[in-house]
């Protein structure tokens, strides 16, 4: 059973940034495709930065040129670095993991909050 382990939220002023590390049990080439997704309140979780085995990587518009998705094979993690935040950034923000085989395993995700 594989875990993922967010952490790195909290509360910053608009214009701050944060850097969220989500540390997989197992190593990480065992997935396919590794991202973040985030959940407002009331809304839908919605895909935030996508980075796949070979290392190709995808963002949502909204957060292109602010946020940037990293890993780092050694330690089974991979980053989300957020500048520039926006209170329209506020949401739990969930780890998600497709190994090879297609499961899925999601975090328990870590709160961001950004003030303005």
């Amino acid at each position: 059973q594989v875990q993922l382990v967010e952490s790195g939220g909290g509360l910053v002023q608009a214009g701050g940034s944060l850097r969220l590390s989500c540390t997989a049990s197992s190593n990480i080439f065992n997935f396919r495709i590794m991202g973040w997704y985030r959940q407002a309140p009331g809304s839908q979780r919605d895909m935030v930065a996508t980075i796949t085995k070979v290392g190709g990587v995808n963002y949502v518009d909204s957060v292109k040129g602010r946020f940037t998705v990293s890993r780092d094979v050694a330690d089974n993690t991979v980053y989300l670095q957020m500048n520039s935040l926006k209170p329209e950034d506020t949401a739990v923000y969930s780890c998600h993991a497709v190994t090879m085989n297609w499961s899925t395993y999601w975090g328990r995700g870590t709160q961001v909050t950004v003030s303005s």
